[in-house]
């Protein structure tokens, strides 16, 4: 910036001020004791894990619990190897499946950021075998790099078909595509679980990079991580470390056999640890709250938010409880390589489960809580959804957990003492200068007048005004406390310069 351009600017602050420059305040939580219930509630999830895996009859059994960006405890069970009698422990290597499906996912989101692909290419731009690809309706669009991330392809659902072409060959993969793929929808209708798809970004990686869809994640994703006991082929995995899956036959186990990781295993190759595992749940929670500090990961943080997000709608888990036991279904999205629940209660869970001949994994994450569980088995599709989501619902039950609060913003709290200061007689609101253009066109004076007169005679005497709740940096609420009840006042700012109310709302909140 030139030094005429500083002086400006100086003198414009000196003259104008600063309202309209709103400093952001990320949210944050106001526990402070939060860890140390956390920790007091661990011994429990200990037992809860332990009883599952007896239950199901498990060989083994791994979890960890993620809080604030650290593994703060993880458990270890049984045997990884019924043959060697190699027990499960931290450096325990096991295949999570699916779980690889957001590596892929945030290596392609990588490229784009870096402007080596864009999300709306077609595929055919990276798979020349894709070109002229018949799909099932002749007003289909082409198929985009968006849709394999979303499941929105049009190919069909291919568990558990996927799951055994693990090993296949790049070449393969091509040959697949030149000779025609079958579809059971029109691509951009709707989700449909797809390995393909994921097989095939996976391909996209290798032909937009150069190298490996493995070598590209493992040099971007995790080394930077510190992912360090993480592997993609069985072979490469010391012997003592690496869980070999089972499956009961005739009330004995028997061993699955390993697969190598081919072009599908960019759906589904990854052998990771618990605390391995958790530097990466940790990346993911790192992304939020959005504030203004280095922004340093392998990958922007806004990138991360964008991969959480609910870009395709899959279905409604209509018969589900939250933490308290209350009926409470869940909407499920799919992002990209991750699925987004949102339930009831507003609760937010980022998660994706795993599962192959012999393994069954499931994490999850609640960003706005700031915590995650992760566990593993290796037995056949083991089903690791329901003591994931007892544990976290033990902690936000036993804990008390409560999300982030996000601090109001300088011009909320600016406008709510504005606000309270008119209240109830309006006098003066018009010369203020503190509502937005629309305002006095949507509203009228007289009639807010005599609905705030009103209101206060209701709850009598004044006893206390309520510091302002925001929902977000531009919207918020207050109360104000009389001795028969409450009002509550929602209002919400203009996106001017200097932002200015354009709606209001008063309510009477009895006793």
């Amino acid at each position: 910036m030139r030094k005429s351009n500083i002086l400006l600017t100086i003198i414009f602050l000196l003259i104008f001020g600063s309202a309209g420059a709103q400093a952001y305040k990320p949210a944050v939580f106001k526990d402070a004791t939060r860890l140390e219930k956390i920790k007091a509630v661990l011994p429990k999830l200990d037992a809860l894990f332990s009883r599952y895996a007896a239950d199901k009859n498990f060989p083994s059994i791994a979890f960890g619990v993620v809080v604030d960006g650290k593994l703060i405890h993880s458990f270890h069970q049984g045997v990884i190897n019924q043959e060697k009698g190699f027990k499960a422990n931290p450096l325990s290597d096991y295949h999570i499946a699916s779980m690889t499906k957001s590596f892929t996912a945030m290596a392609i989101v990588k490229l784009r950021d870096e402007g080596k692909l864009s999300l709306a290419d077609p595929i055919e731009k990276f798979i020349p075998e894709a070109k002229g690809l018949k799909t099932l309706t002749n007003d289909a669009p082409k198929i985009t790099v968006r849709h394999l991330l979303t499941h929105d392809a049009g190919f069909p659902e291919d568990n558990p078909w996927g799951d055994r072409q693990l090993g296949r060959s790049t070449q393969w993969l091509k040959d697949f595509y030149a000779a025609g793929i079958s579809f059971s929808t029109t691509p951009g209708t709707g989700y449909e679980y797809s390995n393909l798809g994921f097989g095939t970004l996976g391909l996209i990686i290798q032909n937009v990079t150069g190298q490996t869809y493995q070598q590209y994640i493992t040099e971007n994703i995790l080394k930077p991580l510190g992912m360090n006991h993480t592997y993609w082929d069985y072979e490469d995995v010391p012997d003592v470390q690496l869980a070999v899956g089972y499956r009961m036959e005739k009330g004995k186990w028997v061993p699955q056999p390993l697969l190598h990781s081919g072009i599908f295993g960019a759906m589904g190759g990854l052998i990771t640890t618990i605390d391995d595992f958790a530097k990466y749940m940790a990346f993911h929670l790192s992304a939020w709250p959005a504030r203004d500090d280095a922004d340093n990961g392998p990958v922007k943080r806004s990138s991360v938010r964008e991969m959480q997000q609910g870009w395709n709608f899959s279905r409604i888990w209509k018969d589900e409880k939250d933490f308290t036991g209350k009926a409470c279904p869940i909407l499920d999205f799919y992002g990209y390589g991750l699925h987004l629940y949102q339930n009831c209660n507003d609760v937010k869970v980022v998660t994706h489960s795993g599962g192959l001949p012999g393994f069954g994994s499931q994490w999850r994450i609640l960003p706005d809580y700031g915590i995650g569980v992760v566990a593993f088995a290796n037995h056949t599709y083991a089903s690791m959804g329901a003591p994931v989501q007892a544990a976290i619902d033990s902690l936000l039950l036993l804990a008390g957990l409560q999300p982030r609060s996000l601090p109001p913003s300088s011009i909320l709290e600016k406008r709510k003492a504005q606000l309270v200061n008119l209240l109830p007689s309006w006098s003066g609101a018009k010369a203020s200068g503190i509502f937005a253009d629309n305002f006095f066109d949507d509203y009228f004076v007289d009639e807010l007048k005599a609905q705030a007169e009103r209101l206060y005679k209701t709850i009598g005497k004044i006893q206390r005004v309520d510091a302002v709740e925001p929902l977000n940096q531009l919207r918020g609420s207050f109360m104000i406390v009389g001795e028969r009840g409450s009002l509550k006042v929602t209002f919400t700012l203009s996106p001017e310069t200097e932002p200015k109310v354009q709606a209001y709302r008063i309510s009477l909140i009895e006793k």
